[in-house]
């Protein structure tokens, strides 16, 4: 089996957007927020099989970690109440997804995040959605959306939902959403910025000295780290941190959302298979075909074939750092009589 650790509903259909666009504008004039519409199945299934569905077929993989689209999730937008409709309202169509293609999809869910408040409402949606049999969370570091108004993740205003994934047993990707700073491409830069500063921050504190259970996915390949791995490495001695391998890199994994073959291959000569999750953000960032190759740039799995690994090292990327990672998958596909 060949699970993509990082899939967005990308193309959800037009009402769902649609809702979202009157919902705001209910907020900006001090109307109460219009009733959800009725979206059908038949438009759920199209949105899919004409997308997701056919590239995943193409493309030789079985199965999406599936979560709400990360630009879309827009935080910064309204206030908190705004942030909860929203994620119910886009973890309710995760659900309905995973329901009408239960062999090829598996839910992550999108959290109620708003800059300065509490986590309270996040905890609550992680645990409804955990009860739908969604494996795990998308966490947004930067709220605010590019001004970075929270505090570092090592923080304990974050502790709480630490121990409620740690207490659910399921992890989250760090992912940010759409930039409302004019100086942040979302992602050319603000994505990239995001993944390269989580990763600091965790260098920068003892988070997983509190929680060693704790699992974090840090997409699109880690961002800048490792191009960067001997910066990164030197900072931690400078810090008197303990050597990555043991102060972060049990609990930290990359995924292969890295659209060039030679990305692919300094990601692997760089960090441990154990740590690399296959991933494609398909349909995401890069929609384009490469000139230099003929083939789209999210296709990473004609990458992550190039490279030169052993058939057990390849598993694991394939599938079984995926299982490890997000540990309510093995059950789901049990229930769904696939495992």
């Amino acid at each position: 089996m060949i699970i993509d650790c990082h899939g967005h509903y990308t193309t959800a259909p037009a009402p769902h957007n649609g809702w979202r666009e009157q919902q705001l504008a209910a907020f900006l004039s001090g109307r109460p927020t219009p009733d959800y519409p009725d979206v059908s199945d038949d438009e759920i299934r199209e949105s899919i099989e004409n997308n997701q569905l056919r590239l995943l077929t193409e493309r030789g993989a079985d199965m999406t970690i599936f979560s709400p689209r990360a630009s879309a999730m827009a935080h910064h937008e309204g206030d908190a109440r705004i942030s909860l409709e929203w994620a119910h309202a886009c973890n309710d169509l995760i659900a309905r997804v995973v329901s009408l293609f239960p062999e090829t999809f598996i839910g992550v869910c999108q959290l109620p995040q708003f800059a300065g408040e509490p986590l309270d409402a996040a905890i609550a949606e992680l645990r409804r959605c955990v009860g739908m049999g969604f494996v795990g969370c998308n966490l947004n570091p930067d709220p605010s959306g590019g001004y970075w108004t929270s505090p570092p993740l090592t923080d304990r205003y974050w502790y709480p939902l630490y121990e409620a994934m740690v207490e659910l047993d399921v992890p989250a990707m760090v992912h940010v959403s759409a930039s409302c700073n004019p100086g942040f491409h979302a992602t050319g830069a603000h994505y990239i910025n995001a993944d390269t500063t989580a990763f600091m921050q965790l260098i920068q504190g003892d988070l997983f000295a509190d929680f060693p259970t704790l699992r974090l996915v840090i997409p699109h390949g880690g961002g800048a780290v490792p191009y960067h791995w001997g910066r990164y490495r030197g900072l931690a001695d400078m810090l008197r941190r303990p050597p990555l391998d043991r102060h972060v890199m049990r609990n930290v994994f990359f995924d292969t959302c890295v659209y060039h073959q030679p990305g692919i291959d300094l990601l692997f000569d760089i960090i441990d298979v154990g740590n690399i999750l296959f991933g494609s953000e398909m349909v995401g960032a890069v929609r384009g075909i490469d000139p230099t190759t003929g083939h789209h740039f999210d296709d990473t799995k004609r990458y992550v074939d190039a490279v030169a690994l052993s058939q057990t090292d390849r598993e694991k990327v394939y599938s079984g750092n995926a299982r490890r990672v997000y540990p309510r998958i093995d059950a789901a596909l049990v229930r769904r009589g696939l495992s």
